[in-house]
């Protein structure tokens, strides 16, 4: 008489394999709808975590089905084993966001001026649903923002304004740095060495044109001095988006002449939420270190 043995069949690695396929499909799908949609990072962060959720409890069941498999040869190995690769997505990304969460100061608004920051032209202003933070940023926050990222510093070129000016838009384009707003500029001064004036000409048109009327400010105009800084700064705001996750933050860049020097500060705060996970000085050590190679290249021209 033959016997015929039937290997048991392990539904706990074919259900881990299918809820971790929907895992991995949902992150992809909501990545993407928040770094190229109109998705917001409050709503991102609750359907990331939903979605890494989904991958560690096929996990669960993945090791279930290998210890089925273990035990009694049952079939579903390699269901098993395909839940784990399909799991690694949410949750490697979920497991890096979390060590940085923890072991990263809980800031969001960084400076390389800690004493006098740069201040924004208009505000940052988003909803932030359920990421309550605080509205202020306390000499508290400046000192851990001191202790953690010693380095970050403002720049000291040795340059005029104008130039130092055209390579900060330069870099700020070339960064994804989308500007939306200036102000002082009117203290970029062309060179008066490379200007040269004839009084007679001068005098001469100025009683052509006889007497010219002082233009009014435009209602909602953006004044072209700051309203909170040093009257000779220049302020450029911008909005920043980080490349792969899509994080959005706003960005103010503050350039002040000071005797044959230019002195160059940065400020960036996220958008939302009370923590960047370290984005904001990534973003603001890279760009000053783009900044560095693009006035050292136009020095040495």
């Amino acid at each position: 008489m033959t016997i015929q043995y039937e290997r048991p069949v392990s539904h706990a690695a074919h259900w881990a394999r299918r809820l971790a396929l929907f895992s991995c499909v949902l992150f992809v799908a909501v990545v993407l709808s928040h770094r190229f949609g109109p998705l917001t990072t409050p709503h991102f962060l609750v359907l990331a975590g939903f979605a890494a959720a989904m991958a560690a409890l096929a996990v669960l069941l993945a090791a279930l089905g290998l210890a089925r498999l273990w035990q009694v040869g049952a079939r579903g190995g390699k269901a098993a084993l395909a839940a784990l690769l399909f799991s690694l997505l949410p949750l490697g990304i979920s497991g890096a966001a979390a060590y940085a969460y923890f072991y990263r100061p809980p800031l969001y608004d960084v400076t390389t001026d800690m004493i006098a920051p740069p201040p924004w032209l208009v505000e940052p202003a988003a909803r932030q649903d359920w990421l309550p933070r605080a509205g202020v940023v306390t000499a508290r926050d400046r000192e851990v923002q001191l202790q953690a990222y010693p380095a970050l510093s403002g720049r000291r070129y040795e340059g005029a304004l104008d130039r130092v000016y055209e390579g900060a838009r330069k870099v700020a384009a070339a960064y994804g740095i989308t500007i939306t707003g200036e102000a002082g500029l009117d203290n970029i001064l062309a060179d008066l060495e490379d200007l040269v004036v004839d009084p007679s000409k001068v005098a001469r048109s100025q009683e052509d044109l006889g007497e010219v009327p002082i233009p009014e400010t435009r209602p909602g105009a953006i004044p072209t001095s700051p309203a909170i800084g040093g009257s000779g700064d220049v302020l450029l705001q911008g909005e920043w988006r980080s490349p792969l996750f899509g994080f959005r933050f706003d960005v103010v860049i503050r350039l002040r002449e000071e005797a044959e020097t230019t002195l160059v500060d940065m400020r960036a705060a996220s958008r939302y939420g009370p923590h960047d996970l370290g984005i904001g000085a990534g973003l603001v050590e890279g760009y000053l270190k783009a900044l560095d190679a693009e006035l050292l290249g136009i020095a040495g021209d």
